[in-house]
């Protein structure tokens, strides 16, 4: 991942609204949930949740999809990956020093 990828992606979840749709839609899993669901839980007008959306679009950490008359929404993990690997590249002079949550996520996500 670039620089300039990271910063635009950091600068999209430094706004605590996107920040909470990006949340919601990291714990509904892939299949994401429709943009209805998500204004009702946040408590969003839909033109306010239009605006995030797109922007959370743009940088490339959700993406969408076409189901009918309604588009559901779902985090792209693998840019949510890209991002922190960016971010704990050469951490700790190449010492193991990270947290084990990731390490939590990958085995459940691997018992899968």
């Amino acid at each position: 991942m670039e620089m300039g990828s990271a910063s635009d992606s950091l600068a999209a979840l430094g706004h605590t609204t996107r920040l909470a749709i990006f949340r919601l839609l990291v714990q509904a899993g892939q299949e994401g949930v429709n943009a209805g669901l998500i204004c009702d839980k946040l408590k969003l007008a839909p033109a306010t949740l239009s605006f995030h959306l797109a922007h959370l679009s743009r940088v490339g950490l959700i993406r969408g999809r076409q189901d009918g008359r309604f588009i559901f929404y779902a985090a792209d993990y693998a840019a949510m990956d890209a991002l922190l690997a960016f971010l704990t590249d050469n951490c700790c002079q190449g010492a193991q020093c990270l947290p084990t949550a990731p390490l939590k996520r990958r085995r459940t996500a691997a018992a899968r």
